[in-house]
């Protein structure tokens, strides 16, 4: 297995897309970054995350694929939305479609964990996606399991939030402190390099959309309800996954009949950086039957 110093970010090579005004939707930007050369693949991270989350797999996707990890609205690096603009599915997903245009990218495969899982299925549902790989998505859950989750994450978020930056990078320093900062999402957060626990905790703590994304989810609309049919897509979920419980990978099985489910054995929530190289073959073979 990896170890921690593996998972060590690069040196960021962020780039932002300014996405201009159209007709009822005022401009905005988004942060990402761009990898490798081939088919594209679009990687989507989850709520408080940034792009990072993706940078176990980033090297092995771009091997043989242009990557491009986004920041959504308000995360990461990417600024929050103009006035006028919601954090839900129906505010985010044109939002989504207009960056992929502005970025020359027509119908990439596109990936996404918890929210990003969401929201790529949105976008396949609605023609804009290759191929859906979907890691443990938002959207299927009942609604004491959302108020569970919903629970958990303003926790994580009060957490970032109140704790000092120097105790943060003091307990990032060993596992016993990193699984005290990240095992809610991680199978196994002593595996998270120090850099990287410190950077996300900052993520979380900085979000901008936070709120407005979280509120988002207590509209029924957040629930995904249709099938997507014409592109391949697979459901990954973790055994260990603690925040959105495996059961809701069941409930996603039969809303899209044609998913292959995928239990991903030893992975909590976040699955990229507790088996690399699983997640990176389950988004492979998913994109190279599109």
């Amino acid at each position: 297995m990896p170890v921690a110093s593996a998972h060590a970010p690069v040196p960021a090579t962020e780039s932002v897309v300014h996405v201009p005004a159209a007709e009822g939707r005022p401009a905005f930007d988004l942060a990402y970054e761009r990898r490798g050369s081939g088919e594209p693949v679009v990687l989507l991270h989850g709520i408080g995350h940034h792009w990072q989350a993706w940078e176990p797999v980033l090297t092995l996707l771009a091997a043989s694929h242009e990557v491009i990890a986004l920041d959504l609205p308000g995360m990461g690096a990417s600024p929050g939305l103009p006035p006028g603009l919601s954090y839900d599915r129906e505010g985010i997903r044109p939002a989504l479609t207009a960056a992929l245009s502005a970025l020359g990218l027509e119908r990439p495969h596109v990936v996404g964990n918890s929210l990003g899982g969401l929201l790529a299925l949105d976008l396949g549902l609605h023609g804009r996606a290759a191929s859906v790989t979907a890691f443990s998505p938002a959207g299927f859950w009942t609604e004491p399991e959302r108020i569970y989750a919903s629970s958990v994450l303003r926790g994580m978020h009060a957490a970032a939030s109140g704790m000092p930056e120097g105790l943060v990078a003091r307990l990032a320093r060993s596992a016993a402190g990193r699984t005290a900062l990240t095992s809610t999402i991680y199978a196994h957060p002593g595996r998270r390099s120090p850099e990287a626990v410190v950077a996300e905790t900052a993520a979380l703590r900085d979000a901008e959309g936070f709120a407005a994304t979280l509120a988002a989810s207590r509209r029924p609309d957040t629930l995904f309800t249709s099938d997507v049919p014409d592109v391949p897509v697979t459901i990954g979920w973790g055994d260990r996954d603690r925040l959105l419980l495996r059961r809701q990978g069941v409930r996603a099985k039969k809303t899209i009949p044609g998913a292959r489910l995928v239990r991903l054995r030893g992975c909590g929530h976040v699955p990229m950086n507790d088996n690399p190289a699983l997640v990176a073959r389950v988004v492979l073979d998913t994109a190279r039957v599109a």
